[in-house]
């Protein structure tokens, strides 16, 4: 079983800057950062695996950066000239390279930025 600890939400200004980390128990193919704002869908925000492969979302390109530490199994999203559109709960996911979607998830970290 694989858990995920997110850390490094909080309440920041519009334009300002959050990193978020994902501390990993053990290390996964892929890892990735989803979202659920308020009255939205979740979504996958960023992805990167073991590989250094990333995805992003069309709307947080240019401006969130995610990256990972495979020696530490970590995973980090830093986000800057935040909106807030991006406002939501994010949460940290991983999977195996035999999973179908992403299997293991953690408990979240809120984001919330406000005008």
């Amino acid at each position: 079983q694989v858990q995920l600890v997110e850390s490094g939400g909080g309440l920041v200004q519009a334009g300002g800057s959050l990193r978020l980390s994902c501390a990993a128990s053990v290390s996964v193919f892929e890892m990735g950062w989803h979202r659920q704002g308020p009255g939205k869908e979740r979504e996958l925000v960023a992805g990167v695996n073991t590989g250094g492969s990333t995805y992003y979302v069309n709307s947080v390109k240019g401006r969130f950066t995610v990256s990972r530490d495979n020696a530490k199994n970590t995973l980090y999203l830093q986000m800057n000239s935040l909106k807030p559109d991006d406002t939501a709960m994010y949460y940290c996911a991983g999977r195996h390279t035999a999973d179908i979607g992403y299997k293991y998830w953690g408990q979240g970290t809120q984001v919330t930025v406000f005008s």
